[in-house]
């Protein structure tokens, strides 16, 4: 029997998919400090959106505290977001694949996302095999399937390459 945390994990995979694909994707980024961001092609950020969108298909991404980590970026659902360090953010690249990509899930957006308490400016997408992979300061971001509710961050230091990211970008630390 397959764990509940991946098929849900994988259905929620399956929806962003198939709603970005009915978007009409754009190669623009907004930048600020709230509100929403488009799209983009890696990282390079654009003019402010002037008016925040509130679509079906929008994705938010917040700032959270989480128990273990401390303020870290989470998704629409308060799932904690990860960065790799073997990924590249001048310019972003990705570099987990293959079978990778079961265990860290790229966060993959709409047109359309939505911030709060992570500056927009910091916000862009890397094509990921056509399809915009969400970066914060360049760091592609992913979730982690061992996360089964929001506010875990059971990835965090995981094989010693991947950890939770702060609004900033960073590496969150451990806080015992």
């Amino acid at each position: 029997m397959i764990p509940r945390r991946i098929v849900l994990s994988l259905v929620a995979g399956l929806a962003s998919t198939l709603l970005l694909g009915a978007c009409n994707s754009s190669d623009s980024a907004a930048s600020g400090s709230a509100g929403t961001v488009t799209a983009s092609a890696p990282t390079s950020p654009a003019p402010v959106a002037s008016t925040p969108a509130a679509t079906a298909t929008a994705f938010t991404v917040s700032a959270k505290t989480v128990e273990g980590v401390g303020t870290v970026v989470t998704d629409t659902n308060g799932m904690t977001l990860y960065r790799y360090d073997k990924d590249e953010s001048d310019p972003s690249k990705w570099t987990c694949s293959g079978a990778c990509v079961k265990t860290w899930i790229p966060v993959i957006v709409p047109e359309s996302v939505q911030t709060s308490g992570v500056g927009r400016s910091l916000l862009g997408t890397v094509h990921r095999d056509g399809e915009p992979q969400l970066t914060l300061a360049g760091w592609p971001l992913y979730r982690y399937v061992g996360d089964t509710a929001a506010g875990q961050a059971n990835g965090q230091g995981k094989d010693g390459a991947w950890h939770a990211v702060t609004p900033t970008g960073e590496k969150a630390a451990a806080t015992g």
